[in-house]
């Protein structure tokens, strides 16, 4: 399933604090981006149509809540991020980000604690 980088604000407000109403979301979603109610709409009828979220009824009240996972989107979409502009390798990406943005100390860090991480589980 592929969701649109429009699409994917609606799920971010969604995997924050679910289930919201239309109305919510016009408001979080709408606000933050400059959208007006028909557009978060028309993101709200699409997402439902790929089966990404979900509209329910509870305590009298219309919501919707996010049928996919957030790290299983993250995961799919890292992944055709690393496929398709590198050939699915990890060190060209790690290198292209390091080439064209200074990496902070922190970072650097937290990088080779994970490669050490990676190199005791072999």
């Amino acid at each position: 399933m592929h969701i649109t980088a429009a699409e994917a604000h609606v799920m971010e407000a969604l995997w924050r604090r679910a289930p919201l109403s239309a109305d919510e979301l016009v408001a979080e979603v709408g606000g933050a981006q400059n959208w007006g109610e028909a557009t978060v709409k028309t993101l709200i009828n699409r997402l439902l149509k790929k089966k990404a979220i979900k509209s329910e009824r509870a305590e009298g009240r219309h919501g919707y809540r996010p049928l996919v996972d957030r790290s299983a989107y993250v995961q799919a979409e890292s992944q055709g991020l690393l496929d398709r502009l590198f050939d699915g390798q990890l060190a060209p990406l790690i290198s292209h980000f390091a080439q064209h943005r200074p990496l902070k100390a922190d970072e650097v860090e937290r990088l080779k604690k994970l490669i050490d991480g990676l190199e005791e589980r072999r």
